[in-house]
């Protein structure tokens, strides 16, 4: 089982949204890996701690005769997989983003559910992912958006993304993140992304001071803070994923 996590706008938690939705599988005892496939920006690394691990996802870009084991660890803290990129300049450098697919299927058949962090817009680079990939993430910050300008941002950010999955075949749900709002005000926009794009809205995450320190120690906060508000949302959220996965 593989998804692809995205966004249309950077600094919207794609990121942690991954980092947090892998964590809580883990938890629930599934083999998870997750993969950093925004290769320009790579920051998966940092939510667990392993931005300065010998072997990463770019040195098996760069070298295909590489065991693809080796670029995968496992975070002690959550038990999830983690196959970091390289945030160095010199290995960005000249990849191939076709080879990331070659990688996956390698790979993903050692793993229950693999998450793959892609990068922010339309992540034309990593197109192929979504080739291999069952399930389709869009992650939505909606703090930045008045109500009254929502519907321009639906149209800009989810319909593009949503017409992405779709063409490759994919189930796609929403998250909302970092969300300030009244339930009343998150209601409203839950009513509207379900009603006028017909896509489910599987969670919306509270902004919460704890997530942005639960990064700086290398611990997702479903883990290192279980009962703030945003980890209680991750695991609520975590419990409509297992049952869209797995029915």
């Amino acid at each position: 089982m593989a998804l692809v996590v995205v966004t249309g706008r950077g600094g919207a938690g794609k990121t942690t949204t991954t980092a947090n939705l892998s964590t809580f599988l883990a938890m629930r005892e599934y083999r998870v890996l997750a993969v950093d496939g925004d290769l320009y920006l790579p920051n998966l690394g940092f939510h667990f701690a392993l931005d300065t691990v010998k072997y990463t996802l770019h040195s098996l870009l760069k070298n295909p005769d590489l065991d693809p084991e080796w670029a995968i660890y496992r975070h002690p803290q959550t038990g999830v997989h983690v196959m970091p990129g390289s945030t160095q300049l010199q290995d960005v450098l000249g990849i191939s983003p076709r080879k990331l697919v070659d990688i996956l299927e390698r790979v993903k058949y050692k793993f229950g559910v693999v998450f793959v962090d892609s990068p922010t817009g339309i992540p034309f680079d990593t197109l192929p992912t979504f080739e291999v990939a069952n399930y389709q993430i869009i992650v939505v910050e909606i703090e930045r958006s008045p109500i009254y300008s929502f519907e321009t941002m639906v149209k800009n950010e989810i319909e593009k993304l949503k017409a992405l999955g779709e063409r490759y075949n994919l189930n796609i749900g929403v998250i909302l993140n970092k969300v300030r709002e009244s339930s009343d005000v998150v209601d409203k926009i839950i009513e509207a992304v379900e009603e006028d794009l017909d896509v489910p809205v599987l969670g919306w995450i509270p902004f919460d001071y704890n997530v942005p320190e639960s990064i700086n120690v290398g611990i997702p906060v479903v883990k290192y803070a279980p009962r703030s508000d945003a980890a209680i949302a991750f695991q609520e959220t975590g419990e409509v994923i297992e049952e869209w996965l797995f029915g």
